[in-house]
């Protein structure tokens, strides 16, 4: 995206060390972009890092410097290894106290499930002080917000929900459009034309993406841009490139879809 001084923009920040292992598929990477593309708000870095005090903390002192908003996903549980509310106060110089709040909303849902009230549990209600509370419609252990960063939960369906419920409090920026056209011959074919159309469109940002497997290579052009008349105008210059890469391929005219 480019790099306009109003544009609303977002840091990632996913934490644990069954992420970087493997034993973890992230999904919650993707979940965040769609949510920040249907938001206006420009994804511009995502991190992973393992549960390490140090490593989160520097991670979320760069990200908070740079975007609009931070998010963070994971580490926020139970457990010895759940770290990432200690980092979090540390990096804001704060005290992280056992919220009486969140301790209220823990109890009353482990009330109501028969779930004993441990140490280890109680550790879900320690927030840094000055946050404000992330509410979880799934499961009551609250996320929280302290400044620009908002963290939250790595199960993916937590997560969710607490996007949801954070969502009416952000502020968002223009709809980001786009348009995927489907070339049936190899990047090399458009590649340099494709290039002097992005330089004309510096306002449309443009991908190429190669498609292998089939009878012959494809690519994928895509074309993404807040300013929709631009990107039309854009996109029928790739559309034209893309048709003449055709013709000189011998292939037939590509189709379009609307």
């Amino acid at each position: 995206m480019s790099d306009n001084a109003n544009a609303v923009t977002a840091g990632l920040l996913v934490i644990g060390d069954e992420i970087l292992s493997g034993r973890t598929k992230d999904v919650n990477i993707a979940a965040t972009a769609q949510f920040c593309t249907d938001l206006g708000i420009e994804l511009r870095e995502v991190r992973v890092v393992a549960d390490v005090t140090e490593a989160i903390v520097e991670a979320v002192d760069a990200l908070r410097e740079r975007f609009t908003y931070v998010f963070t996903t994971g580490g926020i549980g139970p457990t010895h290894d759940d770290i990432t509310a200690d980092a979090i106060a540390k990096a804001f110089g704060v005290a992280l106290p056992i919220n009486a709040q969140a301790r209220a909303m823990l109890e009353e849902r482990w009330a109501s499930t028969g779930t004993e009230v441990t140490q280890a549990r109680l550790r879900m209600a320690r927030i840094p002080e000055g946050a404000d509370l992330i509410v979880n419609s799934v499961s009551a252990a609250p996320g929280f917000r302290i400044g620009n960063v908002h963290v939250m939960a790595g199960v993916p369906i937590i997560m969710k929900a607490m996007l949801e419920a954070i969502a009416p409090t952000l502020q968002g920026g223009r709809k980001i459009h786009s348009i995927a056209i489907q070339a049936g011959v190899g990047e090399g074919a458009v590649g340099d034309e494709f290039g002097r159309i992005q330089a004309d469109f510096e306002d449309v940002k443009m991908g190429s993406y190669p498609q292998m497997g089939g009878v012959r290579p494809t690519t994928e052009l895509v074309l993404r841009s807040a300013d929709l008349d631009r990107l039309q105008v854009a996109a029928e210059r790739v559309r034209d490139l893309v048709a003449r890469a055709h013709a000189a391929a011998g292939l037939p005219p590509p189709e379009f879809s609307a």
